[in-house]
């Protein structure tokens, strides 16, 4: 285990709650399993997790000597079932960033199934397959805590998220108000806001031969604010930000077009419309840019954004920067008009999950750098340089599989947003 980049913690010696021992005892139990460790590993273990994550003062005693690790996810895997399925979509309802998953590798223990192993594993390498394939790297628990260390040192103070969270509750409001409808992507997540409603902006001709003029019925669409907190929060750049947003839009727009062709309130609506400061990348997705004449809209939208921008991707605050730095933060905004036909609405419609394309690509296969998420294992693995590693069975005494974190911070620079006028 040690050799294959694991790390190894102590678990107790015999698998007993702690609550139901002394502290002497369980004092005994964590000295007699560090000390075969280190026999066995030539390592001295610096991690902790006690039975059925169950805690009393001595463990807290012992914070300073080992550090506690518990988990995020439980599944039960130690009962076998008919197959693997039912546990491998469990797994995957966890497949998300900062998630530490608990599996177990015997089933000779107490209450365990000796079948119950196999399907751990079986699972468990569809959980690590599909994780790859969306881009997620894992890594080890000194890395997950060093990187969540450095995500509570870039979080936004008390008066920042009590502003982001009061933001959020008048976008609530906003929606309630002007009866927008949500619109779903990948993982059941709200991407899109819609309503329909009517277009004030100046004449346009689409590249179809469509002209937009002032009156004509469009599906004015929002992307979900809170969606871009989260993805803001946890992202390595700004660019990671856009991949991000990119490949959400890409993926929810067939469900946007579907759902503004079948209401019958915006069925017959020329356009999908929106306004956005950031519009990088929406072409690629059948969106036509347009500049919006110099009037008190777009002087109101850039001071709209700005707000937002400062509310939702709030930092702690630096030490002063460099000049260049200073320059690049105070590049100016300018607003710009987003409008898709009537046909690629229809073209996107009739898309389906089979035929899009691999929601786990990068759209127009832009790399993924810097999105990297976070899930638990035991078994099987991705080596430091990337390469996959076949599943193999754990060390029996007590253990900690090697963890996987997601936990980065960036402000959004440069990103997709859709204006609530």
């Amino acid at each position: 285990m040690r050799d294959e980049g694991h790390t190894i913690g102590i678990h107790n010696y015999v698998h007993k709650t702690n609550w139901l021992m002394r502290p002497a005892t369980v004092r005994k139990q964590i000295q007699r399993t560090a000390e075969i460790i280190e026999a066995a590993a030539g390592l001295k273990p610096a991690y902790y997790r006690p039975p059925w994550g169950i805690v009393n003062l001595f463990d807290f005693s012992k914070k300073g000597q080992y550090k506690i690790v518990l988990w995020s996810g439980i599944f039960g895997d130690w009962k076998a079932h008919d197959n693997a399925d039912r546990l491998t979509e469990r797994l995957l309802k966890k497949l998300r960033p900062g998630e530490v998953v608990l599996l177990h590798d015997c089933g000779l223990t107490l209450g365990a199934d000796a079948e119950a192993p196999a399907q751990m594993l079986e699972a468990l390498t569809v959980y690590l397959e599909e994780g790859s394939r969306r881009g997620f790297r894992f890594v080890g628990i000194e890395e997950m805590m060093a990187i969540t260390d450095k995500a509570k040192e870039a979080r936004p103070g008390l008066i920042g998220r009590a502003a982001a969270w009061t933001w959020l509750q008048y976008e609530k409001l906003f929606h309630l108000a002007f009866r927008l409808k949500a619109v779903r992507g990948s993982g059941d997540r709200t991407v899109f806001y819609y309503r329909k409603t009517t277009y004030n902006g100046p004449e346009v001709e689409l590249k179809e031969g469509a002209v937009i003029r002032k009156g004509d019925s469009v599906a004015e669409i929002h992307l979900d604010n809170d969606m871009l907190r989260r993805v803001s929060g946890r992202s390595a750049s700004p660019m990671a930000v856009i991949i991000h947003l990119i490949r959400e839009m890409e993926t929810a727009l067939p469900a946007l077009s579907r759902q503004v062709l079948n209401d019958p309130e915006t069925s017959s609506v020329k356009a999908i419309y929106g306004v956005t400061m950031i519009h990088r990348g929406t072409d690629r997705l059948g969106f036509q840019v347009f500049d919006l004449p110099e009037n008190l809209f777009a002087k109101a939208s850039r001071i709209y954004l700005r707000i937002l921008f400062r509310v939702l991707t709030a930092r702690p605050k630096k030490k002063a920067a460099g000049r260049k730095g200073k320059a690049r933060d105070k590049k100016p905004m300018t607003p710009r008009m987003l409008l898709m036909s009537r046909e690629d609405i229809l073209r996107h419609a009739a898309r389906t999950p089979s035929s899009s394309r691999d929601a786990g690509q990068p759209a127009n296969g832009q790399a993924a750098e810097g999105l990297r998420g976070c899930s638990g294992r035991r078994a099987g693995s991705l080596g430091r340089a990337g390469r996959e590693r076949k599943p193999e069975r754990f060390l029996k005494l007590g253990s900690l599989g090697r963890q996987d974190c997601f936990s980065e911070r960036s402000s959004l620079r440069e990103a997709v947003f859709f204006l609530c006028p």
